[in-house]
């Protein structure tokens, strides 16, 4: 009977459930309502689901008490299945795989027609070192507020990169900020978007692109990658899976490359990164005073990059005489396609025969290497 006794007194207090009632418990307590409420942003919200919903279970199995899926290896014990997969990120192996697929998902078009909104992606690239400049009067040292000012370009991949090879200590804080703010975009940017521009700004229709050649497109890649890596060739890994999956999408002799890239290698990795960016959430490391400023400084650098986008939109809006809507301006952000979804979604509400999305595709995609080349920058600076 003892032996029976004991048994089921030490089964429970190796469960999970006691470990909620110690001193620390009410962190596992919060980190599980936030991830509830992130699956419920995700399901019932539909807030960008394929990200977010990964995102939110790694962070609930990360805080469920002793389940180790991020515990470390010893010399006696093996780590957690979602330390080892972890190793993707921590290693800057992920990040540049993702770009790979985002390359294919990619039509350069519209930044080919429009060189123009080239600008309008650097613009967008200002709460970057904005942040980064807040960071520092705030105390970070320069590795960690480059790494916190890449949040405000709103590309997850590039703020994991950046983050594992300057300041990885804070990387569960970064990558945990830049994805959500990637999958928040919807309710972010169009109040700022709204409160800048006039009804007659947001009602202006833009002229249809002018076609671009197959053989433009197969230069670009070839083009920028080499341009690019020769004057930062920190950002290889980056710019150079970038343009390598955008040359299998526009070559015409890589469909089944281009096919895998964008399908089944994107899916893998979308959930890989997601359930350990989540996993990486964890409540010892996360409930800090540091984790709350890391966070806010992101917000701001997202919010000032929205608000630098439109507000070169309107200049640009002026010098051409009203031909240039100042909401493609918010998709400078490089969260491809979801900004410049938002752009034509807050345009359509004005005009309904408002079809913006192309247009704003030249500043998203232009923010996608905006935000890789800044990135750049930081890393030849202070690695």
């Amino acid at each position: 009977m003892d032996f029976l006794t004991n048994s089921i007194s030490g089964f429970i207090e190796d469960s999970g459930f006691v470990q909620l009632f110690t001193d620390d418990g009410y962190k596992f307590i919060i980190m599980i309502l936030v991830s509830l409420f992130f699956m419920y942003l995700a399901i019932v919200k539909k807030y960008e689901p394929l990200l977010l919903l990964p995102i939110s279970f790694g962070m609930l199995l990360a805080n469920l008490p002793l389940a180790g899926l991020m515990n470390e290896p010893t010399a006696t014990e093996n780590g957690g299945l979602l330390w080892y997969i972890f190793q993707g990120d921590e290693l800057g192996i992920f990040p540049p795989l993702i770009f790979l697929g985002v390359g294919v998902m990619t039509d350069f078009g519209p930044l080919i027609a429009n060189p123009k909104s080239l600008l309008l992606g650097a613009a967008a690239q200002f709460g970057i070192f904005t942040a980064f400049l807040g960071a520092l009067f705030l105390g970070f040292t320069p590795q960690e507020a480059a790494s916190i000012g890449i949040i405000g370009g709103a590309d997850g991949p590039t703020a994991i990169y950046t983050a594992t090879k300057l300041a990885p200590h804070i990387l569960s804080t970064i990558a945990v900020a830049a994805y959500s703010y990637m999958a928040l975009i919807p309710i972010i940017q169009p109040p700022i978007m709204k409160l800048l521009t006039s009804k007659k700004e947001r009602a202006i229709k833009m002229e249809q692109l002018r076609p671009v050649s197959k053989t433009e497109k197969i230069l670009f890649p070839i083009f920028v990658a080499i341009l690019v890596i020769l004057i930062l060739p920190s950002t290889a890994s980056l710019i150079g899976m970038l343009m390598l999956g955008n040359l299998f999408r526009e070559c015409g002799v890589t469909e089944k490359l281009a096919h895998h890239a964008s399908e089944a290698l994107m899916y893998i990795l979308s959930i890989f990164i997601g359930i350990t960016v989540g996993a990486t959430a964890r409540a010892d490391s996360f409930l800090k005073a540091e984790t709350l400023g890391i966070l806010a400084l992101g917000l701001f650098a997202f919010i000032i990059s929205t608000v630098a986008g439109v507000l070169f939109g309107k200049i640009m809006c002026k010098l051409t005489k009203g031909k240039i809507n100042p909401l493609i301006g918010a998709a400078g952000v490089s969260a491809v396609p979801m900004a410049a979804r938002v752009v034509q979604n807050v345009g359509k509400e004005e005009n309904p025969n408002n079809y913006l999305l192309m247009h704003a595709m030249g500043p998203n995609v232009a923010g996608v290497i905006g935000s890789a080349v800044a990135s750049g920058i930081f890393l030849s600076m202070f690695k």
